[in-house]
């Protein structure tokens, strides 16, 4: 049975990972046959009121928020080694830019979070897939962009798709419902909730990466 890491970064859209797409990519993981394997960076992150959406102030920590998704079962992603993984997928939701990477804060001329960016250009060297959702592909645009210039999409926003090109990467316009698949480095990228009206527009697109993601392992 393939492995699948699955990169998360908090529980909650605004401070964490998007709990719709970080389920539907476990589910359509499972319904196609591979094992998820949960990871998250054991960092800090700024708590939000998802009421208000409204920082709180408090602080919580990214690792044993995302075990709330991942019932328990995950690991610190420092742990993660690409030797024992198939491929490798980012949900999306804000934690994705301010938890795993700070390209929220400083856009292309931000910086990845040291393991996430371990993991990934371990991924990319052994080559093997890389998947990312909604707002996730900034993470592989910040890691990869200047190596690879990888072919990313997070919809139709023409300010972050700029933000995106500035790092090397390509932005290519994708529906929700879709995926891109760059073929030449094994990545693929699917908009969700950057463009999705609901969740099963949502999952129709989610489904259709996590299947090319699975086509992509040699």
């Amino acid at each position: 049975m393939k492995k699948i890491g699955v990169i998360l970064s908090g529980c909650g859209v605004r401070d964490g990972s998007e709990i719709h797409e970080a389920v539907l990519t476990l589910l359509a993981i499972d319904n196609n046959g591979a094992k998820a394997v949960c990871f998250a960076p054991d960092v800090e992150l700024d708590e939000v009121n998802h009421v208000t959406m409204q920082e709180t102030g408090a602080k919580r920590r990214v690792l044993v928020e995302a075990a709330r998704i991942a019932r328990g079962e995950i690991s610190d992603v420092k742990n993660a080694k690409a030797a024992e993984l198939d491929a490798i997928v980012f949900p999306g939701g804000f934690g994705a830019a301010k938890n795993l990477c700070n390209f929220a804060a400083a856009g292309p001329q931000g910086s990845v979070q040291p393991d996430v960016l371990k993991l990934i250009r371990e991924m990319a060297a052994a080559k093997k897939p890389i998947c990312a959702i909604c707002i996730a592909p900034a993470v592989i645009a910040l890691a990869l962009g200047k190596e690879l210039a990888p072919k990313l999409t997070i919809g139709n926003d023409p300010g972050t798709a700029q933000a995106i090109g500035a790092t090397g990467a390509t932005h290519v316009e994708c529906p929700a419902v879709d995926c891109i698949v760059d073929r030449d480095n094994l990545i693929v990228s699917s908009p969700a909730y950057m463009l999705a009206g609901g969740i099963a527009e949502a999952g129709k697109g989610i489904e259709k990466a996590i299947k090319a993601t699975l086509e992509l392992i040699k």
